[in-house]
């Protein structure tokens, strides 16, 4: 009797834990407002609020003022000077005849092509500033995509742990009111209790990875604290995801033409070299041109002369900043060839990953998760004609929740894979 009604009590049970709908990882915190987001519509609004991005375009336009400033010409200098006091005529700042007044104006020539080596150097800047840019769209918008997607998947998985922590709740409270009726032993509650516990702690940890990215991402699309985003995500797109697609020289080729880091790297080998020549230039004195007028203070009234004058380089040639940048030259160009060689690296690495999920994936039992439910129904009557014990069913039901947990996983790997290609090449291969 105590068998059989144990045995009912499991059925009803977990037959309403099959048929019920799981609630989402959203749930506890659905008092929030929550917007549905395809990938589409959040990079839009990472393009028009990050302020990050924002920040940048400023930079650009501070370098873009500064090749202004550098086509600027030196300002000529003017001096004009007259006595105070005059003496002899008691006056104050005496004009005239019989006054003083001397002056002149100066002006300096750049030499060796100083004014447009400054130019050049300003308008890569510029470039580099833009390519900062471009750099920093590439790192967010991987970094976005890539917890969109994640986000994505923690909420699948979380759906899987829902459905067997509802069912275990419902079983635990039921075999403690048999334990205290005396029909099921203290054992298989107790059993049954700890994997529930283990299962809730599981889903905590899930449940606080889904808050971290949410965070995240309200920061880098400035959305507010109570705004929670639910992916929207094109399911065919992912499925046709396939790296054999392309070959790894097509990739390492599309990252050498497209990759703003690659070519703020040999920006940077162009800038040492600029800097190099004005470094040699500047070891050039430059002249000042000089008027000069004194209308009394010479050997003769209103006397005006012109001259000019220059440093005479016998001991500071500029020997050590010319050392520096030339040494400089050096630095970058191997540290641009590294990046080459570590590009291929990169790529390479990501390719055989995604292949590897790839394969993964594609020899998996297609029907697998669509006969769960047929498959418990079987397990569930197995039990109930008394063919396995709780503890095989509770076995199955487990290994079903890891098997699932596993999959999204795999998957998510094989979408992170493909990111990280497009992170890599500069370029959006694959697009989901």
């Amino acid at each position: 009797m105590q068998s059989k009604i144990k045995t009912i009590v499991i059925v009803l049970l977990l037959s309403f834990a099959i048929k019920g709908q799981a609630q989402t990882i959203s749930q506890p915190i659905m008092q929030a407002d929550t917007i549905h987001l395809t990938l589409d519509s959040i990079e839009t609004i990472f393009l028009h609020k990050n302020l990050l991005l924002l920040a940048q375009h400023y930079n650009i336009s501070a370098h873009q003022a500064l090749v202004l400033q550098a086509k600027m010409f030196p300002n000529p200098t003017i001096n004009i000077n007259t006595p105070i006091y005059e003496t002899d005529t008691k006056q104050f700042f005496p004009f005239g005849s019989t006054g003083e007044l001397s002056g002149g104006i100066s002006q300096i020539i750049l030499l060796a092509n100083k004014h447009n080596k400054q130019i050049r150097i300003a308008e890569t800047n510029t470039a580099l500033a833009k390519y900062q840019f471009y750099d920093l769209l590439r790192t967010l918008n991987h970094t976005l995509r890539v917890d969109f997607f994640n986000l994505h998947y923690l909420m699948e998985s979380a759906q899987v742990y829902t459905t067997e922590i509802n069912a275990l709740q419902k079983l635990s409270q039921a075999f403690n009111e048999q334990k205290r009726r005396g029909y099921v032993s203290e054992k298989e509650a107790i059993r049954i209790q700890a994997q529930l516990y283990s299962l809730e702690n599981e889903y905590n940890d899930l449940h606080n990875q889904f808050l971290d990215l949410q965070s995240e991402l309200q920061v880098m699309l400035q959305l507010k604290n109570n705004v929670i985003i639910l992916p929207t995500v094109n399911k065919r797109g992912i499925i046709r995801l396939n790296p054999f697609q392309y070959s790894a020289s097509v990739l390492i080729d599309s990252a050498y033409a497209s990759r703003p880091d690659l070519k703020i790297a040999k920006l940077n080998v162009v800038l040492s070299n600029q800097n190099y020549d004005l470094q040699k230039a500047m070891a050039v004195p430059d002249i000042t041109l000089q008027f000069g007028y004194d209308q009394q203070g010479s050997y003769i009234h209103n006397l005006t002369t012109v001259g000019i004058s220059m440093d005479l380089p016998f001991l500071d040639r500029n020997q050590g900043n010319i050392k520096s940048a030339k040494a400089l030259i050096g630095y970058n160009q191997l540290s641009y060839d590294d990046m080459r060689l570590s590009v291929q690296a990169e790529i390479y690495n990501a390719l055989q990953k995604a292949i590897g999920e790839y394969q993964l994936i594609e020899q998996r039992d297609k029907t697998f998760d669509q006969n769960f439910s047929q498959l418990l129904t079987g397990i569930l009557q197995n039990y109930q004609k008394r063919n396995i014990s709780l503890l095989d069913f509770l076995d199955f039901y487990d290994s079903y929740k890891e098997n699932a947990i596993e999959y999204n996983a795999l998957k998510f790997n094989l979408v992170n894979a493909c990111e990280d290609l497009n992170f890599y090449t500069g370029n959006t291969f694959f697009n989901k």
